[in-house]
């Protein structure tokens, strides 16, 4: 995948312009090893491009700037980079940010830069602080930016989902996504910069309200 390399290589040397090129480039190579693990349905790279726009419409938006976007894609290609669908809530992220840590310190990622996407990894475990800066609201919407694509999308996802977890009887599938949905709708807002709330906030509450309706059938 010749331009995720590319977009990696360049974002590294955005933050870390002495960083040497093999370490970059086996860098880029393990990342996508992992985020093309035969299992995955969702959390593929699709997931990753899609956040990737995500964030790049809320920098436009005003949202974060063009360093603090650069930051959180780096965040991105670690924040699923290990998935293990049967993991305790958590774990993922835990071990997803410990991998950054190794990965960006060889790099040569300084270390305020390093905390940063670390803190922004362990947020997307239940999505359910504000964080302490714009990026961290940023970060948070622009990985749910899946809630409020086109339907089509939308019910890709959900299937892909669904795939991940094909071990898991159906009743038992249905009453454990119920509970990991239901919350974001009684949320006062599922997203929290004011662009997303403008144009993201009411698609996916229609699509979230298709999906439990779907799911309590």
């Amino acid at each position: 995948m010749p331009a995720l390399t590319t977009s990696w290589s360049m974002d590294v040397r955005a933050i870390a312009p002495h960083a040497h090129n093999d370490a970059v480039a086996r860098s880029a190579a393990d990342l996508l090893v992992r985020w093309n693990e035969p299992a995955r349905r969702y959390h593929t790279t699709r997931h990753l491009v899609e956040v990737f726009w995500a964030l790049e419409e809320l920098e436009k938006a005003g949202e974060i700037d063009d360093r603090q976007c650069t930051v959180a894609r780096l965040a991105a290609w670690f924040h699923d980079a290990i998935y293990n669908p049967d993991s305790e809530p958590g774990s993922n992220e835990a071990d997803s940010a410990v991998l950054a840590r190794d990965t960006l310190q060889h790099l040569g990622i300084r270390d305020e830069d390093l905390n940063v996407i670390r803190r922004l990894i362990r947020l997307t475990a239940d999505h359910s602080s504000d964080g302490e800066e714009p990026i961290d609201t940023a970060f948070q919407d622009a990985d749910m930016w899946i809630l409020s694509a086109p339907q089509e999308r939308f019910d890709d996802y959900c299937a892909q989902v669904r795939e991940e977890f094909a071990h898991v009887p159906d009743a038992e599938y249905r009453q454990g996504r119920a509970a990991v949905l239901e919350p974001l709708v009684h949320r006062d807002t599922i997203y929290r910069t004011v662009h997303a709330l403008r144009a993201w906030e009411t698609p996916a509450r229609i699509n979230l309200g298709r999906e439990l309706t779907r799911l309590r059938e």
